[in-house]
């Protein structure tokens, strides 16, 4: 029998030495194109975010007070203890360059990075408060009337809380995000309604009750509702329940794939003083966040507001400040553990023990 066959037939013919380590080779070029790619990714990443935090950071304006002294208006964040950060959503449509609109959203973000807990806080837009240096007025007009440090120093003094950083959008900014996430899954509750003959058709609201697939359009008319009659009141409440489920799809794993083309979406639509190693860490933190369980919180709560007309104009007028700050300090307040019953000993039980 030849040494080539066996009983079965021919053997296969024997690859050479050469052959072998050409195979190896081959395999080792994989794997280094391999790397290579992961490699030209994660700079594709950092340079993505480095040109996005670079293009949206604004350089902070010290706030000036009455008597003409500049005071340090934003505190240090050292990365450990809680971060505020100030939400900020306008309305430039009919406004000229570089003029700024009133807010028309107020949101406080606060994360503890200790816990990884988060709270979204919404201010109703018609709070009269005092505006460091401009007297009182509603609180959507301090970004109006000095620029979104203005804005934070005006939250600081109505809440009690540090606020560090501020993040600005308008309604583009917003639809384009919304656009680029490729829409997002949402439960309508109820028949929305409303065309202004003023306003711009595209702007009209027109939504069906019940689970729906909303693109950045349709997402701006659910947050922007609020002819019903809870007015503002209902509206914030459901911009915190959009917002907490847009923060649950910007974690999706999908999201961060698609991180760099989301970050060039929405960066002409946004202003933020949140500088590059800030930003990095917040992100982390972000990444941590059990955004399922985020509670949302109106200020001034009910039972510390009331409606008022002051010069003519609707506004809402808070009752005491302290306990306002003192409400918000109580959401951050982790709850008491039930007290667990022993067994022959239950509380209020009412037994009498002998002397």
């Amino acid at each position: 029998m030849s040494d080539q066959q066996n009983e079965h037939g021919p053997l296969p013919p024997r690859r050479s030495r050469s052959g072998r380590k050409a195979g190896k080779n081959k395999w080792l070029y994989w794997g280094l194109g391999a790397l290579l790619a992961v490699v030209v990714i994660i700079i594709y990443y950092i340079y993505s975010i480095l040109s996005f935090a670079n293009n949206i950071q604004e350089p902070g304006t010290p706030v000036t007070e009455e008597n003409g002294q500049q005071e340090e208006q934003v505190p240090v964040w050292e990365g450990t203890e809680r971060v505020n950060i100030l939400l900020l959503g306008g309305d430039s449509r009919g406004l000229k360059a570089n003029e700024i609109p009133r807010s028309d959203t107020i949101m406080i973000a606060s994360v503890d990075p200790v816990t990884k807990k988060a709270h979204l806080f919404s201010i109703l837009r018609d709070t009269y408060v005092e505006i460091p240096g401009r007297g009182k007025d509603r609180i959507n007009a301090a970004i109006a009337l000095g620029g979104p440090e203005l804005a934070m120093d005006t939250v600081s003094r109505l809440t009690g809380l540090k606020i560090q950083y501020y993040v600005y959008t308008d309604f583009q900014g917003f639809i384009a995000l919304i656009d680029k996430l490729g829409g997002i899954d949402f439960e309508v509750e109820k028949r929305m309604k409303y065309t202004d003959s003023a306003d711009d058709p595209q702007f009209n609201i027109d939504l069906q009750p019940g689970l729906q697939h909303m693109d950045g359009r349709t997402a701006l008319q659910y947050v922007r509702f609020r002819h019903d009659r809870l007015s503002d009141y209902s509206r914030t409440e459901r911009q915190r329940k959009f917002l907490i489920a847009l923060a649950g799809e910007l974690k999706k794993s999908t999201s961060l794939i698609r991180l760099p083309s989301l970050l060039r979406s929405v960066e002409p639509y946004i202003r933020t003083n949140i500088g590059l190693d800030d930003m990095l860490k917040l992100a982390r933190l972000g990444m941590e966040v059990d955004t399922a369980n985020i509670p949302g919180i109106q200020l001034p709560p009910a039972e510390l507001l009331r409606e008022e007309t002051i010069g003519g104009a609707s506004v809402i007028t808070v009752s005491s400040l302290d306990k306002l700050k003192a409400f918000v300090q109580e959401q951050f307040a982790e709850p008491e553990p039930e007290a667990e019953e022993t067994d022959g000993q239950e509380s209020g039980s009412g037994a009498t023990g002998t002397n």
